[in-house]
Parts: C-alpha cells; sequence; structure tokens
C-alpha cells in the first residue's frame, strides 16, 4: 500500500478528523466555507494535523483550480503566471503556499496586490506561527488560524478508517502504541501503519518497535502523557525538592523526551519561577537549551540534570511573571497613556540625561502613576533593592 496518507487524505469536511474549534457545523470558519465566502487565510499547526488537506478541502468545496506551492523553492514568476492564466475569467485560482514562514519581503510584496485586488484566494501553512513573519501589509489582508495538535479520537477515527479500506489484524498494545508513538502526528501514524503493512498483516508491538523504537515526543504512554510528566518536573523543580525534579526528568529521558523541548522549558521556568532572585539561573538555562542542541543523547542527561539540580536550588521568585502580566493586563484595559513629549524621539528637549547627574535624576517617565512591580526581596532581588532604594535616596 504506497502513501497511505494520501490514499486516506479526505476528500470534504464531513470526513475531516479534529480542529473542532474551526470545523465543526457552529463554527465560524465551517459556515465561511460553506458559503464560498473564505478570504485570505494562514493557517499554522504542528505537522500531520490537516493544514495542507483543509486548503485541498476548500479548493473542492469552492470548485476552483487549485495550485500548491513550497515557500522553500517558490519563484515570483510561478506566482504571476498562474494569476495571468486567469485573468479575465470568471474562475479564480487558490494559490497554496506551504512553509509560509519562509516567505521574503520580496515574495510578499509581489502577492500583496494579487490579494487586493482578489486575483487569487491566498491560503498558506506553517508549523510555525507566521504572524512574526508576516508582513502587516499581508496579516490585515487576511486571516490566521492555528490548528491544535490531534486528539487521540481524532486519531483513532483514522486509524479505523484505514481499516476498512485494509484488511490486518493489529494486537491492542500494538494499535494504542502506533496511536501514541506518532507525536499526535496523523501523517506519522500513518506511515508508521504502511510501513508495518510491508512486512505482515498481523501487527504486533515487537514490529512496531522495530520501526520506531521510541515515541517521537511524548516520553510516556498514552495513559500518562509528557504533558503530566514534564509539569510534575517543573513543579517539583518550583518547589525546590531536588530529587523529584531529578526523577521526573529521568522518566523524561528514558522515554526520549528531545531534550530541547525539556530545556526549552527550563529556560522558562528561569524566567518565571526564579527571575531576580538569582538572575544567573537564566543564564544556565540558555545554556544548556544550546548544549543540548548541538550534544544531545545520551550525554544531554547529563547537561540537563546539571540545569535541574541548580534550578531546584535556586531562591524563587515570580516578580517578573507577575510585573509583566500586571502591565499587559493594564493595556488590555485601555489604560494607554501618551509618551511625555521629552522621550520622544528625537526629543525636543527637557530630558534629563541620567548620567549627568550620577547615574540617577528624578523625572516623570509616565502620563500617569502606574504601579506593576512588587518585589519578593528574596536573593539577588533584594541586592536589587537596595541599590534602587540607595540611588533614588542620594538623589532626594
Amino acid at each position: 500500500m504506497d502513501n497511505l496518507a494520501e490514499i486516506l487524505r479526505p476528500k470534504n469536511l464531513e470526513h475531516f478528523a479534529g480542529q473542532p474549534h474551526l470545523l465543526s457545523p457552529d463554527a465560524a470558519f465551517y459556515k465561511l466555507i460553506k458559503a464560498k465566502k473564505i478570504s485570505h487565510s494562514f493557517f499554522w499547526g504542528p505537522p500531520g494535523c490537516g493544514k495542507t488537506t483543509l486548503a485541498r478541502i476548500i479548493a473542492n468545496e469552492l470548485d476552483a483550480p487549485f495550485y500548491e506551492l513550497n515557500a522553500t523553492s517558490l519563484k515570483i514568476e510561478e506566482i504571476r503566471k498562474i494569476v495571468s492564466m486567469y485573468r479575465g475569467s470568471f474562475e479564480k485560482p487558490i494559490i497554496f503556499i506551504d512553509e509560509v514562514h519562509r516567505l521574503s519581503k520580496t515574495q510578499q510584496e509581489v502577492l500583496l496586490p494579487i490579494m487586493e485586488k482578489n486575483e487569487a484566494l491566498i491560503l498558506g501553512a506553517s508549523t510555525e506561527n507566521p504572524y512574526f513573519s508576516l508582513t502587516a501589509g499581508i496579516r490585515s489582508r487576511s486571516f490566521l488560524f492555528e490548528f491544535k495538535p490531534l486528539e487521540e479520537k481524532d486519531l483513532e477515527k483514522i486509524f479505523q478508517r484505514a481499516r476498512k479500506l485494509i484488511d490486518f489484524e493489529i494486537e491492542d498494545d500494538a494499535k494504542e502504541y502506533i496511536i501514541s508513538s506518532c507525536a499526535k502526528d496523523a501523517r506519522s501514524m500513518l506511515k508508521l501503519l504502511e510501513s508495518a503493512l510491508a512486512i505482515t498483516k498481523k501487527i504486533d508491538l515487537k514490529t512496531l518497535k522495530s520501526l520506531r523504537p521510541a515515541s517521537l515526543h511524548e516520553g510516556s504512554s498514552s495513559k500518562e502523557s509528557h504533558y503530566n510528566l514534564i509539569s510534575a518536573m517543573i513543579k517539583s523543580i518550583r518547589g525546590s525538592d531536588i530529587d523529584a525534579s531529578l526523577y521526573y526528568l529521568a522518566r523524561l529521558v528514558a522515554a526520549a523526551e528531545p531534550p530541547e523541548y525539556i530545556a526549552r522549558r527550563l529556560v522558562i521556568l528561569a524566567s518565571e519561577d526564579i527571575g531576580n532572585a538569582n538572575p544567573n539561573a537564566l543564564n544556565l538555562a540558555v545554556s544548556t537549551m544550546l548544549a543540548v542542541s548541538k550534544i544531545g543523547y545520551p550525554e544531554a542527561r547529563i547537561i540537563l540534570s546539571q540545569c535541574v539540580i541548580y534550578l531546584a536550588s535556586c531562591p524563587k521568585s515570580n516578580s517578573a511573571y507577575k510585573a509583566i502580566n500586571n502591565a499587559m493586563k493594564a493595556i488590555e484595559d485601555g489604560v494607554l497613556l501618551p509618551v511625555p513629549n521629552y522621550l520622544k524621539s528625537p526629543s525636543p528637549g527637557g530630558y534629563l540625561y541620567p548620567h549627568d547627574f550620577g547615574g540617577y535624576v528624578k523625572q516623570k517617565y509616565l502620563a500617569k502613576n502606574l504601579k506593576f512591580y512588587k518585589s519578593k526581596d528574596i536573593g539577588f532581588e533584594k541586592t536589587l533593592n537596595e541599590w534602587i532604594r540607595k540611588i533614588k535616596n542620594r538623589s532626594s
């Protein structure tokens, strides 16, 4: 059975698995598709969750010519040629661009007039949030839709479609593994199934593990997902329990959790839960993230262990985390203050340059007094507090 994922790819919304926030009958995006009123749209989310499939289904729903391109090899002339073929025609092509986060600014500038004049419907997909790679002009003319990882029930649905198509036997533990080991990626699940079927029509766990020795990312079985283990490790570090932190780290390492993923979570914790109580925690966590990305297992476990022990041993403060949340909440609540003239660039004058006053001078930086930060007075935060009090008292 060649390319099982392609054979089982659904052709309509009714057979599409997952993304209920976008494609349930009462979802706005579903209604737009059915009404044939789709605007330029970009889909982003993990691999194998249905981004390309949905683009093709939209083309079927609209009964429109469909062109599938990839930003890594895209030539501007390709786009212009497609558009010119349909100029003056009643048909409007759909141009689907995969890996849209790789579009250059020049390529995006070519797309702008096409989108503005509606000469083609532009759809795109990416595993990365395109908000940060697409220009403001592209974003203002389109919608960005996030795709969620497929749930186990979605993968089960796709698996059962394969069973209806192909006659094979599979043991219960093998079926559980084929679903749980695919990192919520339907394409990956079907690839493993396809390869197993090339070997035998009676699939067992041993056969599957000979092809995929460990889960692609979960770090545990479907009954106890990696989210629980990573959560337990983070909470143990936050609680300064070194041995518990190491235990959960070992569980993750033993189940082949990617070291880069563990390290990214440690970087977040270093800032969220330790912060300026020990600023070096962030430095070590970032160094850990870089080191494990270059080294990998088995040695990466040692680097992760060093970082986990250090972070668990640090004084804890979430002052920085709470401070930015408080500031963001103020913005969301409409607290939008004008920037004082003397702080603008270029300044019309009136700005007091702190270095001319020994490092600190009292002046107003906000049009209204606001308070977001409250120190825990823990660890190095206490030193910072003493320093800020000292320079302010000196100038008063």
